[in-house]
């Protein structure tokens, strides 16, 4: 963990979710939504409002930037955003500390 992520950890699981999602690429509030919903299978109970309130603290916090809608989009009142090299690194280094924990638990025999 370097001295720039370490303010940020640990993530909520909502801010980590968002940050994976766009991990991959530039994505829309909806779509961001949808990929959540379906890689938890709906567990983390994740609402349009609560998704928007998440976004815009990881915005304000130099996370994520909002961008330009790609040219084939075509409901251009779509807000699209894109992660930070600084919400890379963030999301790197709480992907890093979950798999500390989760080898801690492989060895306690937590895990299979």
């Amino acid at each position: 963990m370097s001295d720039s992520t370490a303010p940020f950890l640990p993530l909520t699981p909502v801010a980590f979710e968002i940050l994976l999602c766009l991990a991959t690429g530039e994505k829309h509030g909806y779509a961001i939504l949808r990929e959540i919903e379906q890689r938890t299978d709906g567990r983390l109970g994740l609402h349009a409002g609560s998704l928007y309130r998440a976004m815009a603290r990881l915005v304000d916090e130099g996370l994520l930037v909002t961008v330009d809608a790609p040219a084939t989009e075509l409901d251009r009142r779509r807000r699209y955003y894109a992660v930070t090299d600084l919400g890379r690194d963030v999301a790197r280094a709480e992907a890093l500390r979950l798999r500390t924990q989760l080898e801690a638990a492989r060895s306690a025999e937590l895990l299979g």
